[in-house]
């Protein structure tokens, strides 16, 4: 078999060994490769693409984590089975893009509650598996740091936070293609709190804020809180919100503020393309709407190259940056920051109401690890632990769950979105799991008006060869619901 087509780009950002891997993915997408055909050989391979084998061992490797090749000892590699279609994009109507009171009552309480029962196989909450972070390193730079500066690590770290922190952030954005100062750049306590001082900063009661749909439940949570009312906006599993369906939001509704997670979305793990990204900046700025990114995910690239953020396209300070360390270091922590743009004063001083300021040694901590502790090192690792965890989670959930379901296919992140035959209510499967010693996420909690009854976030971070029975055991009440 000739692998056709295949020219070397030297100069793009991708390296090598990917694009052989792309070429080699388009080809099973386009079913030239089927499931179960074995691939052309490391070295026929190297001399049909004019590339060294070290080059397409590392593809095929990349490949095999990704579970799209599957390695047979003294074989080759093999395409392996389909994993499930991802969910067709939201066929919602005009009529249907209408603000919506949000309340979403205590089931979405429970499942952050679920966290604290060990007992429970955790595929509900968004959280990293602990045994995948750097607690030991963490620990000794928190002891370290409280030693070194003693005074400060007692004292308040008020608005903007911790300079040394600031700093650190400063820098690492610039791979995200932004060119913030560390005075530009306010402490929170975790992403949450930099959310919920961006509304305040931005909307008053009754106010309506556009939200991607399905939307990360927190978010809606902050909005019912606030007295906001939530303009739920379609979004697709691969490229985010839809841009149509916001421009014809916009002109039928006063919209105060847009909230987006532009990489790696939460639920769908969705990332919105460079060109939309702009698109979307320029749209909602000459309609003088600030937006609200959140990119709490975006070190959590599958690939090496870490995409953008929508910040980078702002020129007016309408766009208020927002994103912690609790889903790459540490939860409890509770280090995030915002970078808020013209709102900077506004923000600051509703921080120090609220909250004063956020805890000074693990700031210091954080900072020092980002500077010193191998951060690029350690992300390299779990990107590649979480590509593999959401690959083999996706695949084992096309042999369990009922027919027809569908998968969303993350580009990174560690959180799956799961379609469900529609006799299948995730209500339901959240109880009979929890018997079963499983906690799940069910789809109404990421609408504002109940929608998604048929589908699950799961998540792929405590996914392993202990926990694969489990998704089975909940493959399995699907498939009973599905039939009942």
């Amino acid at each position: 078999m000739s692998i056709m087509e295949f020219t070397p780009n030297k100069q793009a950002k991708t390296p090598l060994y990917e694009q052989v891997a792309q070429r080699v993915s388009k080809m099973i997408e386009q079913g030239t490769l089927r499931p179960g055909d074995r691939v052309p050989s490391i070295r026929r391979l190297s001399q049909q693409l004019q590339v060294s084998i070290n080059t397409v061992k590392e593809a095929y490797g990349f490949l095999e984590d990704r579970r799209v090749l599957k390695a047979r000892p003294q074989s080759g590699y093999y395409v392996s089975a389909r994993r499930p279609a991802p969910p067709a994009a939201p066929s919602l109507s005009r009529s249907q893009i209408s603000p919506t009171r949000v309340s979403l009552g205590e089931v979405s309480q429970m499942i952050i509650r679920d966290t604290l029962n060990p007992e429970l196989i955790q595929f509900g909450c968004a959280i990293p598996d602990p045994a995948l972070l750097p607690t030991d390193k963490l620990a000794r730079m928190l002891g370290t740091e409280a030693r070194r500066h003693p005074i400060e690590s007692v004292s308040y770290a008020v608005p903007p936070g911790c300079e040394a922190l600031r700093t650190q952030i400063a820098r690492r954005m610039v791979q995200a293609g932004c060119n913030l100062s560390p005075e530009e750049v306010v402490i929170t306590t975790g992403c949450s709190e930099a959310m919920m001082l961006a509304l305040r900063a931005l909307c008053a009661p009754g106010d309506i804020v556009a939200v991607e749909s399905p939307v990360y439940f927190n978010f809606l949570q902050l909005i019912e809180q606030l007295g906001l009312r939530a303009l739920e906006i379609p979004c697709t599993p691969n490229e985010g919100m839809s841009l149509e369906a916001l421009e014809y939001a916009l002109e039928h509704n006063r919209v105060k503020a847009c909230i987006v997670i532009t990489n790696f979305n939460n639920p769908l793990g969705c990332l919105m393309p460079e060109g939309k990204k702009r698109q979307l900046v320029e749209m909602l700025g000459q309609k003088g709407i600030p937006l609200v990114e959140d990119d709490i995910y975006g070190d959590l690239s599958f690939d090496e190259e870490r995409p953008s953020v929508a910040q980078r396209y702002d020129s007016q300070g309408e766009v208020l940056l927002c994103s912690s360390f609790s889903k790459t270091l540490a939860p409890g922590y509770r280090v995030g920051w915002i970078a808020p743009g013209r709102y900077q004063k506004r923000i600051e001083a509703l921080q120090m109401v609220m909250n004063l300021c956020s805890a000074t040694p693990t700031q210091l901590a954080v900072a020092e690890f980002l500077a010193n502790g191998g951060y690029d090192r350690y992300l390299r690792s779990i990107r590649r632990e979480y590509a593999k965890k959401v690959a083999c989670m996706s695949e084992d959930i096309g042999r369990s769950f009922p027919e027809g379901t569908r998968v969303t296919r993350p580009r990174g992140g560690f959180t799956l979105w799961v379609e469900m035959p529609t006799k299948v209510d995730s209500l339901e499967l959240y109880d009979r799991a929890l018997k079963h010693g499983i906690t799940i996420t069910p789809g109404p909690l990421f609408s504002a008006s109940g929608k998604y009854r048929n589908c699950v976030r799961l998540n792929a971070a405590f996914y392993s060869e202990r926990t694969a029975g489990a998704l089975a055991t909940l493959g399995r009440l699907a498939c009973e619901l599905a039939t009942s």
